[in-house]
């Protein structure tokens, strides 16, 4: 019965590499459709390195900046996702 089990899991977690695989290509193909977006979403990546890195706070900014810029990241990329559904 374990054995089973493990060999059920195991399929699961191919198949799910492979979907995740695919839908990352898919991705790929949307940022490349939209360099703007795929820039933003580095530049703001980036700027969140730095934010972390930074040894001030900038007047109390930084928190809100730092979360706000994780979201609006999210957000690019929910909508690279979205696109990337459509056009399949």
């Amino acid at each position: 019965m374990q054995k089973i089990a493990a060999g059920l899991i195991g399929g699961l977690m191919l198949a799910g590499a492979g979907i995740w695989v695919a839908q990352a290509q898919t991705l790929k193909s949307e940022a490349a459709a939209h360099p703007r977006i795929a820039a933003a979403i580095r530049e703001m990546e980036s700027a969140i390195q730095y934010l972390e890195a930074a040894p001030h706070d900038f007047g109390g900014h930084k928190a809100a900046a730092i979360r706000d810029t994780r979201a609006a990241v999210v957000q690019l990329k929910l909508a690279l996702a979205y696109r990337a559904a459509k056009d399949r």
